[in-house]
């Protein structure tokens, strides 16, 4: 029997602690392992095709189009300006959280 998707998912992350220069806004972000986006434009890059791998040929930068709540998290929607993916990632701590909330407002605009 196959594992759910969410298994299948944590079988294939591969934690990268990394730091980078953000290609939006150009802040110096120091990574933990788990960070996959700017905390302060919360813009992010598609660099993986499974979470950590840095597998995508696509490097495109990916823009925080929505804000969905789950639980007591907060979860940012990217989309790829490339090649138009989307994905989910956990918003963290140090999130700039009016941003957060000014994304998820322009979402909820739009919809």
């Amino acid at each position: 029997m196959t594992g759910s998707k969410d298994e299948d998912q944590g079988r294939r992350f591969q934690r990268t602690v990394e730091n980078f220069e953000c290609e939006r806004c150009r802040m110096r972000v120091t990574g933990s392992g788990f960070t996959n986006h700017c905390p302060a434009c919360l813009w992010s890059k598609h660099v993986d095709v499974h979470p950590g791998d840095r597998q995508a040929a696509c490097c495109g930068l990916m823009e925080p189009v929505a804000v969905r709540a789950e639980g007591s998290d907060y979860r940012i929607v990217h989309r790829c300006l490339e090649c138009g993916l989307e994905r989910q990632n956990r918003a963290a701590a140090d999130d700039d959280f009016e941003k957060l909330l000014r994304i998820a407002a322009e979402s909820a605009a739009r919809s």
